[in-house]
């Protein structure tokens, strides 16, 4: 990593929280069938009705490999822009750029983060065989996503000396930062704490940091934000909550609230901490293991392996916020607890219209709704495409 580090928010950038005003939205399309079960198509019916009722609300741009590109047009909307673009798999809020706005003159740049597919390569063994830390081997084209994007949009590129995801970050827009130190501080054990504070602030136009200390049980990317809490405005807080003292996302939970109750905003005022009770313990089945193909270059999800689920995983947009379900696709109705959490984000988003999206094709391949989506904040000098 060469990049010279920079103070971009000396020059009056900063970042903007998910609940702003957005401009677009980008995604990518699934096809990888060492990830996605019976050759990405369950997951494809469901990033089509992401993208086409995200449509309704903002401009959406889906970027796909050529060999899709045809059945990608035909399954989205025309509303939507659809692009060639090459990549590894489709976890644009980690690969994506992150963008920021400037204060002042309302233009647009892009962070572009390091990227090693969630922990990247061990030790070579003594016995040569490759240890994959991380979710899937090669990750180049996935770290050239983020310059691909902002190449399109005509944003300019500021290459960060860290390596991030997108889905570690959580913002208020108004200087403070939610992330957890599992995955950030594990990412890059050579700096400090205080290191990696430093560039946040440099990079995001933050100063006023809020770290939990372990992120969702078992997820496999170490501690993401995105699925223990996020801003739903700039007093609010939601946070994923578990009841069940037997489960080991309790203590988690618990230890989460209790740094989150004496949080402050950089403002010095405390946050309304809002509970969403995570569904009931779900876990991959034969039959959506046996639909995907083995491969020692992408991470194993086996049958009874439990899956991380997390109504925190959604996505806020302009005008509504789309929410995951989790009931089975065979189910006649909602399950209980996907209308329990239903009610709570309609309680808390007022002005929001409520959308929920089935789901658990997406946990299958690792993540969530708020994974696959990444926004393009409204600037003042915004172009028309």
């Amino acid at each position: 990593m060469t990049e010279k580090p920079i103070n971009l928010s000396e020059n009056g950038y900063y970042m903007p929280a998910e609940f702003s005003e957005h401009q677009s939205t980008w995604m990518l399309w699934p096809e990888r069938t060492d990830i996605w079960r019976l050759g990405g198509k369950p997951a494809q019916r469901v990033f089509a009705e992401i993208a086409n009722t995200l449509a309704e609300y903002e401009d959406v741009v889906v970027g796909v490999n050529q060999a899709q590109y045809e059945n990608a047009r035909n399954r989205l909307s025309e509303k939507i822009r659809v692009i060639e673009i090459s990549y590894d798999d489709i976890w644009i809020r980690d690969t994506g750029a992150t963008i920021l706005v400037n204060k002042n003159n309302g233009s647009l740049c892009g962070v572009d983060w390091f990227f090693d597919a969630w922990g990247g390569i061990g030790q070579v063994a003594m016995s040569g065989e490759w240890n994959l830390k991380g979710s899937y081997f090669p990750w180049k084209l996935d770290d050239l996503v983020a310059r691909k994007m902002l190449e399109v949009e005509g944003i300019k590129r500021y290459r960060c000396p860290i390596i991030l995801e997108g889905g570690a970050i959580h913002v208020d827009g108004e200087g403070t930062l939610l992330a957890i130190k599992e995955c950030i501080h594990g990412r890059n054990p050579n700096y400090t704490l205080p290191q990696i504070e430093e560039i946040l602030s440099n990079y995001l136009g933050v100063n006023n940091f809020i770290w939990l200390e372990r992120g969702l049980y078992l997820e496999e990317n170490n501690g993401h934000i995105d699925n223990m809490c996020c801003f739903i405005d700039t007093q609010t807080i939601l946070l994923n909550w578990c009841d069940d003292t037997s489960d080991p996302q309790h203590e988690i939970s618990v230890e989460a609230l209790g740094i989150l109750s004496k949080a402050k905003n950089a403002k010095g005022e405390h946050f309304n901490i809002v509970k969403i009770p995570q569904p009931p313990v779900l876990y991959i089945t034969d039959e959506e293991n046996s639909g995907v193909d083995a491969s020692e270059y992408a991470m194993s999800r086996l049958p009874n392996d439990r899956l991380p689920t997390s109504y925190l995983n959604s996505y806020i947009c302009n005008g509504a916020i789309l929410i995951p379900s989790f009931a089975s696709q065979f189910d006649d109705r909602p399950a209980e607890y996907d209308i329990a959490a239903l009610k709570v984000y309609q309680n808390v988003c007022k002005g929001r219209k409520v959308i929920q999206i089935p789901s658990r094709e997406l946990l299958l391949g690792g993540g969530g709704i708020h994974c696959v989506l990444q926004q393009i904040p409204k600037s003042k000098q915004s172009r028309n495409h």
